[in-house]
């Protein structure tokens, strides 16, 4: 015995589940029939009629009800005998189309006509989907069709009235045939459209997949070189003069360059994604303001370029919002700015605007005396990857993704970027964030951009990879740190069972044993460092992936590449807090 094919039981069953909507219209159907019918032949034959209809509609529900329609429709029986269900209920609901004309002459030849095409286009309608389905319910309206004009000549009606309704009943049928037909392919195609869209739509979320997989991976291990990059070029540049000096600063400055693109092409498959996010931290938006300027004015003084900021004394100086993505923003807005002005001045100007709600519209304008944009040049600068002109990759580099990223961050942060420019006037790029006002936070550690004061400690470096261990080898060196490195989650728990140290820099990302759960693992160990201040060390810097380090048990987090200043801020930030709790206990 074999089984049907799936494609035509499911059809099946999606007829059934309609069909079971369709209940209750047609026991209302029948009720009419019945108080209409029964005043012409008597209510005796009418109710055995509705008897036997109603019979069929309980046998339907009761053999195929909801939820397991499909696996009995999955057997030959229950499907043939789904198939008899349907045209035994075309047979008792068509068979008052021959009944009529012998109850009430002429004039039931008229009714019956009408109840016949009535029945053969609801069963166009319903079984649209099933061939089987269809012959089931059209045969038997069709043997009706040809039984009615023999009918119609037999109680008198004449040859001519026979013949205009054997030739009305034949197009009748043609035309239900034809109509089924088409409703049919048109039905065919929808599924294989929608197949088709489906297939490309998964085939889509793979290949984003995919390229976020392929995107980690790389980024992964690209952060390893640079790493090592920053840091020999940091140490040579601290331990040399002269020309080696100016090397050194090359060099930095290129792994730089490195990061920036690296981070660039992370954050724009984070967008790709969906994945990028926005915080809301309490931050001094003066002093991040300063430190930015600061920062950027040592590159406009080598260019000859004035640096200059209007509006800073009535900005608001606590607020809410997220520090790290406008430094971004305003970092890109610098960056091009300071890269396309020759001469001249780049002015900074901020204003801000209060909302009904409580909150502000905080604008950064950008403003610069260089080259100036054409129409054309202004509508490519937000396309991932283009640059206002082919000869600017050449000229200063980059991937033409930064003022992209920038717009999106901003609209993430409630506000947007517009830019205005004219050629051989310079540019106006002005960044909108919402932000809210906040009170002063709370005293945090001093910014270290070099390990001033640093005291002798133990360190232990765990990462899987030998350049990374080297390169934050390099980093603690200053430090007079007696620095013990780990090559794997297993020997660093061997180590840490052995001796205390004084602070641990944990990878999070290693293979058979991940940072986290080596952390975790640490914490519950009786050993010398079960309270020892762990920091991660990753790539992964998103909310969830550093809530994920904190709740594994490690104490604070840097970011790859590693940044020397931002591993010293961590260091002091850790190491201060054990002291005080030294102090305490």
């Amino acid at each position: 015995m074999t089984t049907r094919a799936p494609g035509r039981v499911s059809r099946l069953d999606r007829i059934l589940e309609g069909r079971r909507k369709q209940v209750i219209f047609r026991l209302g159907v029948g009720a009419c029939i019945i108080a209409f019918y029964q005043s012409l032949i008597g209510l005796g034959p009418t109710l055995a009629w509705a008897a036997v209809y109603a019979i069929l509609q309980l046998v339907e529900a009761l053999v195929f009800p909801a939820g397991k329609t499909l696996k009995r429709l999955a057997a030959p029986r229950g499907y043939n005998f789904a198939l008899g269900l349907i045209a035994a209920n075309t047979v008792v609901f068509g068979v008052l189309a021959v009944l009529w004309p012998l109850t009430t002459g002429p004039w039931g030849v008229s009714n019956g006509a009408f109840l016949l095409a009535g029945s053969m286009l609801n069963s166009v309608l319903t079984t649209q989907e099933s061939k089987p389905a269809f012959r089931a319910s059209i045969a038997p309206l069709i043997i009706y069709s040809v039984i009615m004009p023999a009918e119609a000549y037999a109680i008198g009606c004449g040859l001519n009235v026979a013949l205009g309704l054997t030739i009305g009943t034949a197009m009748l049928a043609v035309t239900s045939v034809k109509l089924w037909s088409g409703a049919h392919k048109a039905f065919i195609a929808e599924q294989a459209a929608r197949a088709d869209a489906e297939q490309r739509r998964a085939e889509a979320e793979s290949a984003v997949a995919a390229k976020s997989a392929f995107v980690a991976m790389v980024s992964h291990e690209l952060r390893t070189p640079i790493s090592a990059i920053l840091a020999g070029a940091t140490e040579l540049e601290r331990s040399t003069e002269g020309v080696n000096r100016s090397h050194a600063r090359l060099i930095f400055d290129a792994g730089g360059m490195m990061r920036t693109l690296l981070n660039d092409l992370l954050d724009l498959a984070k967008l790709d994604a969906g994945r990028m996010t926005v915080e809301t931290l309490t931050y001094d938006f003066r002093a991040l303001m300063a430190d930015q300027l600061r920062f950027w004015r040592a590159e406009a003084q080598k260019k000859g370029v004035k640096l200059r900021v209007e509006g800073a004394v009535h900005a608001p100086r606590w607020v809410e919002g997220d520090p790290m993505r406008l430094r971004q923003v305003l970092n890109n807005l610098l960056s091009n700015a300071l890269k396309f002005t020759d001469e001249g001045s780049v002015t900074v100007r901020i204003g801000y605007a209060a909302r009904d709600d409580g909150r502000l519209n905080l604008s950064l304008q950008v403003v610069d005396t260089g080259a100036g944009m054409t129409p054309t040049q202004m509508e490519r600068l937000f396309k991932p990857f283009e640059q206002a002109d082919a000869s600017i990759a050449r000229t200063h580099g980059g991937t033409g993704l930064g003022l992209m990223i920038s717009r999106q961050l901003a609209r993430m942060m409630g506000g947007d970027i517009a830019v205005a420019s004219n050629p051989g006037q310079g540019s106006s790029f002005t960044a909108t964030v919402l932000v809210a006002r906040a009170e002063a936070a709370p005293a945090s550690a001093e910014h270290l951009e070099t390990p001033v004061g640093a005291v002798a400690m133990c360190v232990l470096v765990v990462d899987d990879h030998e350049i990374n261990r080297r390169a934050m080898t390099l980093m603690l060196e200053p430090l007079s740190a007696d620095v013990t490195t780990a090559s794997c989650g297993a020997e660093a728990l061997a180590l840490l069972a052995e001796q205390p140290f004084d602070i641990v820099l944990m990878d999070v990302h290693m293979p058979d044993m991940s940072g986290r759960d080596a952390v975790m693992r640490l914490r519950l160990a009786l050993g010398p460092n079960r309270h020892v201040p762990v920091i991660a060390v990753t790539g992964a810097t998103e909310a969830q992936d550093v809530d994920a380090c904190l709740a594994a048990g490690m104490n604070d987090w840097v970011a790859k590449p590693i940044d020397a200043g931002q591993l010293y801020n961590a260091l002091a930030r850790q190491l201060g807090e054990a002291n005080e709790t030294a102090a305490a206990a």
